[in-house]
């Protein structure tokens, strides 16, 4: 599967502000002319106004703010980038506090800017990858020898996860009959689900497979999981049911989740079902300062996927912990996070890699916003670390599905041949395989049953 990767792809702690790896920079490619010394003060800066902030001495944080947002260059080295993002998203908070704002949703980005952002992600970064490679091991893993195979893909995008998987299929077959495959694709974009759907689909053909794939809409991500729920009029599982009811005669087919009706999700007979989170989990979290912990839309459509009794959940997220009510310690999680993202992008790609500054100023610029600036049911990265998804897991009545060593090794290798540097890093713990950098753990990867 490895090999088809590359020809086929276009329990919260205190953080502690000093475990971090930074890189030295004796020629500064920004110098601040006097202001400050980015690389050895950006980071107290960013602290301090976030505490001015969360003191509630705003005019003292706005200076600070401002002091930032001049010295900070989206295009010096890694301290200098990161602080610029994080300063841009302190001053919207401090814009939207000023005008004593309501909650809302962050601003959003052009879609054509996100979907290219998101394959330059995928491009120059082993995140999506690991996370792509090693749930399609444990898919193929618990599917092997099924005759029929159903996925229903819970936030499909651009579809690049699914290429490897179909060839490691066909070349798994060898002379036999390949299984029939078919992917139930989600999304919000009902043009790229479909795009998505044509591209696989031409693929598929060329390997000689039996494949269909039917483009599933849901609604924006502020509203997604009320739109799960089970127990609602409209749900994912009614619009995958009707989709899986379209697929009968053949071909490909939309369903809007706000057309039907409540319906239990229902297979073809025979079919195998598998069901793909990669980075969607965080997604149905909602604001804790309610009556709950903000799981209990997340806990009722992990009940209602347990009761497909699927032979495989695969659940990939980020490791980190930005879903805290207290901007203060959501801030200084994400600062932690983020600096060792940005590090990592700092050490394996060139100075003047323009996909570099896309994936960093659209799309990790992005999630910095939604983290810092925004507060209430607007906020959609509410990130956990591999201890909640499993405990969330584990009460809805699944239990691990260890991966295999084998796709352990395949990860490795994807690092070696692709992303050749000693600060990536790879460890399995507990059957989840996390990949990090210098000894901070950033992604992870499980299956359950």
């Amino acid at each position: 599967m490895l090999g088809s990767l590359k020809s086929h792809e276009g329990g919260e702690q205190d953080p502690d502000p000093h475990n971090h790896h930074h890189h030295s920079h004796p020629h500064h490619p920004n110098p601040s002319l006097g202001l400050i010394s980015l690389s050895a003060h950006a980071r107290q800066l960013l602290i301090s106004c976030a505490e001015l902030i969360h003191r509630g001495d705003l005019p003292t944080a706005r200076r600070t703010a401002s002091l930032l947002s001049a010295a900070a260059s989206p295009y010096g080295d890694s301290a200098d980038r990161l602080a610029h993002q994080f300063a841009r998203a302190l001053s919207l908070r401090l814009a939207r506090l000023a005008r004593l704002a309501s909650p809302s949703v962050p601003s959003d980005t052009s879609s054509e800017a996100l979907q290219s952002s998101y394959l330059s992600l995928n491009q120059v970064t082993p995140f999506l990858r690991f996370a792509h490679l090693t749930a399609n091991q444990a898919i193929l893993d618990a599917l092997h020898g099924c005759r029929r195979i159903h996925i229903l893909d819970l936030d499909t995008s651009h579809g690049v996860q699914w290429p490897p998987l179909l060839q490691a299929i066909a070349d798994r077959s060898g002379a036999d009959v390949p299984p029939s495959i078919r992917i139930t694709g989600t999304g919000t974009d009902l043009d790229v689900l479909r795009r998505t759907g044509d591209r696989l689909q031409t693929f598929a053909r060329s390997l000689g497979l039996q494949f269909q794939f039917h483009p599933l809409l849901l609604p924006p991500s502020s509203t997604i999981g009320t739109s799960l729920c089970s127990g609602n009029s409209t749900s994912i599982l009614s619009a995958a049911a009707a989709a899986a009811a379209a697929a009968a005669g053949g071909g490909s087919s939309s369903s809007s989740i706000s057309n039907l009706t409540c319906s239990s999700f229902q297979l073809h007979p025979g079919e195998t079902l598998a069901v793909n989170c990669v980075l969607f989990l965080h997604k149905l979290l909602k604001d804790s300062r309610h009556e709950d912990d903000g799981s209990r839309e997340l806990r009722a459509f992990l009940q209602a996927v347990k009761a497909m009794n699927p032979a495989v959940v695969t659940v990939a997220e980020r490791e980190a912990s930005h879903n805290s009510p207290i901007f203060l310690q959501r801030f200084m999680e994400a600062l932690d996070y983020y600096t060792v993202v940005f590090e990592s992008l700092e050490a394996t790609l060139p100075p003047k890699s323009q996909e570099r500054l896309a994936v960093e100023q659209v799309w990790l610029g992005r999630e910095i916003e939604d983290i810092v600036a925004w507060e209430g049911e607007g906020r959609r990265e509410r990130h956990e670390r591999f201890a909640r998804w499993e405990g969330l897991m584990r009460d809805a009545g699944f239990s691990n599905l260890p991966l295999s060593p084998f796709a352990l090794s395949q990860a490795k290798l994807l690092l070696r041949l692709h992303y050749p540097s000693e600060g990536y890093q790879l460890q399995m713990v507990r059957d989840c395989i996390f990949l990090g950098w210098q000894n901070k753990a950033l992604f992870s990867v499980s299956s359950w049953h």
